[in-house]
């Protein structure tokens, strides 16, 4: 698991308010920093199809496409980042510690902007810059940004690739992540098997795609119970099975570059609390033991995503229709599911958050190979479990519980005669659907007991157990 496997995922339209990131912006920063020490910010999503590189104050907007309206999709609306915004967004990466996956539209761009842009984006950022990322779920393309009798992975990599040659021309030793595909991962199945054809192909360094676990907030199946069961996890092991595939098929890596609970800006009730906490740890874990170099989680403004998914977030016309006034709509992170939400000029972790940095406590180990989790679902109980050696040379173990009613007794065995302290971290809240979610730990390290140590996980509670 990498040392920055914990990451978070933005619309480029927040790089249309500059101080956003930027180093002054010291709010947003403490939290980034709360939540992982490395991590990996990307900048993608709906918005950026439809931005465009402003490189001097007086460039004039160039003329776009026509597109397609279709209800839930992104209006055609045009946004200018500028370099204004990319100057600050290199402070902020170097305040945080954080590096960055920059995203640059392919569905209204050319190859002459997409390399004018990349090429200012390289020389500014620098080593922040893990790799560009051209298009965002093109698989989608079909519905308003491509003919879709033509549209395919094979004519998708014929576009990509133009652009990204492009960007090597201006940007030379660029490195980049593809296809970031919404949810159809046979595309990277069909690129893998494209790809020993391209004579002196671009820098790939990652396959990505996203994943969202339903949606959108008016779905009645989009709800806590089906949230955390097992089943959905298995789920999500299919999907991880078929993108490793590729990614060893090419002798790269796989990345979820954006994803959350509950697609178009998360569910009320679901996405914002303790539930998220104990699904993103799960799922964040299940990923990095399946060799995923990382995840971003998906956030931001409410406007920016907002915009990115036909102007409005589906979970406040949830809450107007369960009757909750303006003042109490509020009270909400916008988006539901962002993992820091920004209330007036305070950013807050939100319990999402949480869940994905209770997983970073195993960032930098290596996974120790068990079937935990089916020892634990034999009991009955709904919990998962993982292990790792850390780069300290200690153990560390994970247990999370989802059951809404059981506990679970578990008891570790490392042999006769070992010793070692042994410290805790607990994640907790009040209930499943409390919005409040802590991480505490142990006053003082307990011990092991002739190389043996028994802990009772509480319902509804993750604990990490670090040994020494």
């Amino acid at each position: 698991m990498p040392a920055d496997f914990v990451g978070l995922s933005y619309e480029v339209q927040q790089l249309t308010y500059p101080s956003f990131f930027s180093e002054s912006n010291i709010g947003l920063i403490r939290q980034f920093k709360a939540l992982a020490p490395r991590g990996v910010l990307r900048l993608g999503g709906n918005t950026s199809e439809f931005t465009w590189w402003k490189a001097t104050p007086g460039s004039s907007e160039p003329e776009h496409p026509q597109t397609r309206v279709v209800e839930g999709e992104p209006q055609r609306q045009y946004y200018a980042v500028t370099p204004e915004a990319v100057r600050n967004l290199a402070g902020f990466l170097k305040a945080t510690g954080w590096t960055c996956l920059y995203g640059i539209g392919m569905g209204t761009n050319t190859p002459e902007r997409a390399a004018e842009e990349a090429a200012f984006v390289a020389q500014t950022l620098g080593a922040s810059l893990q790799y560009f990322q051209i298009g965002n779920e093109a698989d989608l393309f079909g519905r308003h940004l491509r003919d879709p009798k033509t549209w395919s992975a094979k004519t998708y990599l014929q576009e990509w690739l133009a652009l990204a040659r492009a960007v090597n021309s201006r940007a030379p030793g660029a490195k980049f992540g593809m296809p970031d595909v919404a949810s159809d991962v046979a595309w990277l199945t069909e690129i893998a098997d494209l790809w020993p054809a391209i004579e002196n192909p671009p820098h790939v360094t990652t396959l990505t795609h996203h994943y969202y676990f339903g949606g959108p907030a008016t779905n009645p199946e989009v709800n806590i119970p089906n949230l955390l069961k097992p089943a959905t996890m298995a789920k999500v092991q299919k999907t991880a099975d078929t993108a490793t595939a590729a990614a060893n098929k090419m002798g790269v890596r796989v990345r979820m570059t954006e994803g959350n609970t509950c697609y178009r800006g998360g569910k009320p009730g679901v996405s914002e609390v303790f539930a998220a906490a104990l699904w993103s740890a799960d799922y964040s874990l299940l990923l990095a033991s399946n060799n995923y170099s990382g995840i971003n989680l998906h956030g931001g403004s409410g406007k920016s995503v907002a915009n990115s998914v036909g102007g409005f977030l589906p979970g406040d016309v949830l809450l107007k229709e369960k009757g909750e006034s303006p003042d109490q709509i509020a009270t909400h992170p916008h988006p539901f599911y962002t993992p820091i939400a920004t209330f007036g000029s305070e950013y807050v972790m939100e319990p999402v958050a949480y869940g994905l940095k209770f997983a970073g406590e195993l960032s930098g180990g290596r996974f120790l190979q068990g079937d935990f989790t089916s020892l634990l679902q034999a009991t009955g109980v709904d919990a998962t479990a993982y292990a790792a050696t850390l780069p300290s040379g200690h153990v560390a173990v994970i247990i999370l519980n989802k059951d809404a009613e059981q506990n679970v007794e578990v008891s570790l065995d490392f042999g006769t005669g070992r010793t070692g302290a042994v410290e805790t971290k607990t994640l907790h809240a009040p209930a499943l659907d409390s919005r409040g979610v802590h991480i505490t730990p142990s006053p003082e390290p307990d011990r092991l007991r002739d190389g043996r140590y028994a802990v009772t996980v509480r319902h509804a509670t993750g604990v990490c157990l670090t040994i020494s």
